[in-house]
This record gives C-alpha cells, sequence and structure tokens, in this order.
C-alpha cells in the first residue's frame, strides 16, 4: 500500500491551488450578489425571495443572469452606499469633534449670562485647554 502523499504531484497542489482560488471567487461573488440584493430598496421582498431562492437552487446560472441583468446597477447602488456612509461619518463627527476654540467660546457666553461663576469658568476653561 502506497501512502497517499506519494501520489500528490506538483500538477495536483497546481489544480488544488486554482480550484480554491476559484471556490473564494464564488463565494465572493455570491456574498457580493446576496449584499446587493439586499441593499436595493426598489426591489420588493417577493423578488429578492425569489433571487435567494434561485441563487440557492441554481447558483452558478442565476449568479450569471443576476450579473448580466443587474450589474449595472450594482455599482450605483455601492457608491450611494458609500456617500451614504461618507456622509453620516462626517456628520457625526462635526457633531463630536467640537474644538477648542467652540467650547471656550460656548464657555464665554455662559460666563458673561451668570451661569457659571468666574471659578467655574477657570477650572472648565483650564480643562479645555488642557
Amino acid at each position: 500500500m502506497t501512502p497517499v502523499f506519494a501520489e500528490f504531484t506538483f500538477g495536483h497542489a497546481l489544480l488544488t491551488v486554482i480550484e480554491i482560488f476559484f471556490f473564494v471567487i464564488w463565494v465572493w461573488m455570491f456574498i457580493t450578489i446576496v449584499m446587493d440584493l439586499f441593499r436595493d430598496h426598489e426591489l420588493s421582498g417577493g423578488w429578492k425571495a425569489l433571487w435567494c431562492l434561485f441563487l440557492i437552487v441554481i447558483p452558478f446560472l442565476s449568479a450569471l443572469v443576476y450579473l448580466i441583468f443587474r450589474g449595472n446597477g450594482m455599482r450605483e447602488r455601492a457608491i450611494s452606499q458609500q456617500r451614504e456612509i461618507q456622509q453620516a461619518t462626517n456628520a457625526y463627527i462635526r457633531d463630536v469633534a467640537a474644538s477648542p476654540a467652540d467650547e471656550l467660546t460656548k464657555l464665554s457666553d455662559l460666563h458673561t449670562s451668570g451661569v457659571i461663576s468666574d471659578d467655574e469658568f477657570q477650572k472648565l476653561k483650564a480643562k479645555v485647554l488642557s
């Protein structure tokens, strides 16, 4: 009885690597298609379910059909989603990251209106500047 590794040649190793490569591409493409399905707000839930069913039952053909007929919109939906994420991130950063000058202006307004005392103003001002 010969060991299994004795029959495993460089050609077999190369074919294995190529098979793994194409399997990873297939999984990546499948995930991208499913993400695009659920990203599309114009497609109804029934159509999304039908596409998912086809992707599970006849995966290669349905993925090919999806890419042919809905491939152009995939790019636009991805760009739109990235734009929304960027705008939300920028808005969050603007809201959270107030500059020390803004904080000092607010403290000065509170001090001049009499809401905080001189000692409180100095302590808060030192805290903002440190």
